[in-house]
């Protein structure tokens, strides 16, 4: 099919980061399935979740409390009911958890899961910030949670779309963006965690132009809103979907829990890609010296 609906998902966590691992986890998924459901029911075919969608941005802060809310994918439980979900609905669910290795070694990550239920495979999230500390000694810590992703820049070939998946940070490289164009991606899904200030105006310039010059869809979702007691920033929302022109298809408020309905057209892809043949056109041969430096 040419013709896919993409869903995205923005919400607040509203739970106080003093609340155990369990509350926050456990109020999380509960609104999260209901809007899941809610996109299922506009007609959504992929539908992708926030960072690590099942808590708090917890990385404002460096407390072993939050390694409790790590869990094994495929096999945990947030992956098990969202599979069990995925396959009710028939949709593709690209789902951003935290994830333990092992007896502990974290990583931030991203399953993606097919409409029949089958978890295809996860994305590790590969460039990870250790960023000072802000107003009130918040800081962008994730360093103390996550080791640096290892599998490469996988593309899922699901039932609707082939999908690649690049988080948060990551949207900074724009080498990891090529080489996931190079694998196949048609749409890249980069679910955020991140508040105004220094890079917001990077928000609406860096993934489009990842699209551009990559001739596939980017979808971008943050969360919204501030969470306590951190309070380090404001989530600004505006999640989105890009096409490979560059266009904004569709966009979220900047403060409201919402699911953004968008289309993406295949046939969009093979036009542009036809017209600006930038993967005809490398020259790799030139490049060996990035990997050096």
């Amino acid at each position: 099919m040419d013709t896919v609906t993409i869903g995205l998902i923005q919400t607040i966590h509203g739970v106080h980061g003093d609340e155990s691992v369990e509350v926050h986890k456990k109020q999380a998924i509960e609104k999260h399935v209901k809007l899941v459901r809610e996109a299922s029911g506009k007609g959504a075919q992929i539908v992708s979740l926030q960072e690590i969608f099942y808590g708090p941005y917890f990385c404002a802060e460096q407390t072993t409390k939050w390694y409790d809310a790590a869990e094994e994918v495929p096999g945990g439980p947030a992956t098990n009911l969202f599979q069990e979900l995925a396959k009710e609905l028939g949709i593709v669910i690209v789902l951003p958890v935290y994830e333990r290795e092992g007896i502990a070694t974290y990583y931030n990550t991203a399953a993606v899961i097919d409409a029949d239920g089958s978890y295809l495979g996860k994305y590790r999230k590969h460039h990870i910030p250790h960023v000072g500390a802000g107003e009130g000694g918040c800081g962008f810590w994730e360093k103390y949670y996550f080791k640096p992703g290892n599998l490469g820049y996988p593309v899922f070939d699901t039932a609707y779309a082939k999908v690649g998946v690049y988080i948060c940070y990551d949207r900074h490289f724009p080498e990891g963006a090529r080489a996931l164009g190079l694998n196949g991606a048609e749409i890249v899904f980069n679910p955020s965690a991140t508040v105004s200030g220094t890079s917001e105006y990077l928000w609406k310039l860096e993934q489009p132009a990842h699209a551009v010059a990559n001739g596939y869809y980017v979808a971008a979702i943050n969360r919204v809103g501030f969470e306590a007691p951190w309070n380090m920033g404001e989530f600004y929302g505006q999640s989105y979907l890009v096409d490979p022109r560059g266009s904004f298809v569709a966009m979220g408020s900047r403060d409201q829990d919402e699911v953004i309905i968008g289309q993406m057209n295949k046939s969009l892809i093979r036009e542009v890609r036809e017209s600006w043949q930038f993967y005809r056109d490398r020259r790799p041969e030139t490049y060996k010296e990035l990997t050096r430096l």
